[in-house]
C-alpha cells in the first residue's frame, strides 16, 4: 500500500513503524472472513481492513473524529488477522498507534472518559480484592449483569515448599487473577512442584499493564512494565530462575511484547529483552514432564479447550497447549470456529458489552455442541467471560490438572 505521511508524523519513531505496517497491506481482504466484529456487525470499517484504511487517513493528515474513535475501540484486538494475513502485517502494533494518536486528537465524552478511568483504576486498586470477596459473598443478591462479572469463589488449598527445587521459575502477580480465581496460581504451583520445579512471585511486580495500555494510558502501561522488569532483574541477573512463567495467556502475551514497547528506551531496552526470552507459558514448561504426570492422572475426561485470543494469535501456542492436554490424558472435543474470539478481551466486555456476549454465545454454542463435561481453557478473561453464559465447568487446564493429582494423592 502506498503512503504518503503527514509532516507531524514522517520521519518520527510512531510514524516510521507505522509507515513499515501500512505498506505491508495489499487489501487483500483475507482478514475480513476472520475477523469477530466483522462477522456481528457487517461492517467494512469495523474490519481490519477497514481500520487500516481510518489509521492511513489520519496518518495522511486527515482529521480523526469520534466514529472514527468508536471503530478503532470496537477492534478485539484479537490478532485472528494477523494469523490470516499472507502479507504479514502486522495489525496489532498498527492498531496501537492509531488508537494513541486518535485519542489525542479526539475528546471522549465525560461519561466515556469516567467509565474508562473508574474501570482502570478499580482493576488496579489494592481494594479490588476485598470488593471481589464481598462481591462474591454477596453474589446471589447481585443483579444478573453485575453476577456474571463476579466468579464463585473457591478455596486455593494449601501451597508447599518449593525453594528446595534445583530449578526455580518467577510467576507474575497480576492484578485481578489473585482476587478473582486465585485457585488459578495455587494450581500452577502445585502442578510445577509435582515435576520438581519451584515457583514464586517476585515482590514488586505487578500488573502486567496490559489494562493500562488498552485503556487509553500507555504511559502508565510503560512504566508498569519497567516496574516488572526492576523487580524480576536482580534475580534474572543472578541466573537464580530459569524462566518467567504465565498462567493467563493475556498477561505472557503482553510481557512478550516489553522488548517491543520499551525497544526505545536507553535504560531498559536490553533489560526487556533477556526478560522477553525467559517468558514461558505455563504450558510451555509442564509440556516436557507430560508423561510423568499422565502416570499419576486418572482416566481421561471428556474436554473442549477454548484456545484464548492471546494464546493463539498472539504467541502461536495452540498446538503445544492442544498437544500437552492429549498427552495428558484429556479427550479433546473438536468443535467450530476455536480460532474465533469469545468476547472477553479484558476490559472489552464491559466496554462493549452487546458485542461481547453475542460473541460469548457464538462461542458456547459451537462448544455445546460437543458436549464436553468441562471447558478448558488458558486465560482468566475467556474463563470467567464464558462461564457467565454456561452451566458446564469452565476452568484452567492447570486447576483441573491439580484436582486430578489432588485426588490420585488422597486415593
Amino acid at each position: 500500500m502506498q503512503t504518503n505521511l503527514a509532516s507531524w508524523a514522517s520521519g518520527t519513531d510512531l510514524g516510521n513503524e507505522a509507515d513499515a505496517i501500512l505498506r505491508r497491506c495489499v487489501h487483500c481482504g483475507f482478514c475480513t472472513a476472520t475477523c469477530p466484529t466483522y462477522q456481528v456487525l457487517g461492517d467494512e470499517l469495523d474490519s481490519p481492513r477497514g481500520r487500516i484504511y481510518l489509521i492511513k487517513q489520519v496518518l495522511e493528515g486527515n482529521e480523526p473524529t469520534q466514529s472514527t474513535q468508536q471503530h478503532l475501540d470496537r477492534c478485539l484486538t484479537c490478532r485472528n488477522c494477523e494469523t490470516t494475513c499472507p502479507s504479514g502485517v502486522e495489525y496489532g502494533h498498527l492498531v496501537d498507534i492509531g488508537r494513541k494518536i486518535v485519542d489525542e486528537r479526539v475528546e471522549r465524552s465525560w461519561g466515556d472518559r469516567t467509565r474508562r478511568t473508574l474501570l482502570r483504576k478499580a482493576m488496579l486498586s489494592p481494594m479490588f480484592a476485598p470488593a471481589m470477596r464481598l462481591g462474591q459473598s454477596l453474589r446471589g443478591l447481585l443483579p444478573q449483569a453485575l453476577r456474571r462479572k463476579v466468579p464463585e469463589r473457591r478455596d486455593a488449598g494449601p501451597l508447599p515448599h518449593v525453594g528446595h527445587h534445583a530449578r526455580q521459575v518467577l510467576m507474575l502477580a497480576g492484578c485481578v487473577q489473585p482476587a478473582m480465581m486465585p485457585t488459578i496460581d495455587a494450581a500452577t504451583i502445585r502442578v510445577l512442584d509435582a515435576v520438581g520445579i519451584g515457583a514464586r512471585i517476585a515482590p514488586g511486580a505487578g500488573c502486567c499493564g496490559a489494562v493500562s495500555f488498552h485503556l487509553d494510558a500507555q504511559d502508565e502501561a510503560v512504566a508498569q512494565m519497567r516496574a516488572n522488569v526492576d523487580a524480576w532483574w536482580p534475580l534474572v541477573q543472578d541466573g537464580k530462575v530459569e524462566a518467567i512463567v504465565m498462567n493467563a495467556s493475556g498477561c505472557g502475551a503482553m510481557v512478550k511484547e516489553y522488548a517491543h514497547h520499551l525497544r526505545h528506551d536507553p535504560v531498559y531496552a536490553q533489560k526487556a529483552a533477556d526478560i522477553v526470552a525467559l517468558v514461558k507459558d505455563v504450558a510451555e514448561i509442564v509440556a516436557p514432564h507430560a508423561a510423568v504426570l499422565r502416570a499419576r492422572l486418572p482416566a481421561g475426561m471428556r474436554a473442549a479447550f477454548h484456545p484464548p485470543c492471546t494464546l493463539q494469535h498472539w504467541q502461536g501456542l495452540r498446538p503445544l497447549s492442544e498437544q500437552l492436554l492429549a498427552d495428558l490424558g484429556f479427550e479433546l472435543q473438536p468443535f467450530a470456529d476455536k480460532h474465533l474470539c469469545c468476547g472477553s478481551a479484558g476490559a472489552y466486555s464491559v466496554l462493549n458489552p452487546d458485542i461481547a456476549i453475542e460473541l460469548r454465545d457464538r462461542k458456547l454454542g459451537a462448544i455445546a455442541a460437543a458436549s464436553p463435561d468441562v471447558i478448558l481453557s488458558a486465560n482468566i478473561g475467556c474463563i470467567g467471560h464464558l462461564q457467565s453464559g454456561t452451566e458446564t465447568p469452565v476452568r484452567h487446564w492447570v486447576e483441573v490438572v491439580d484436582e486430578q493429582l489432588r485426588r490420585a494423592a488422597q486415593a
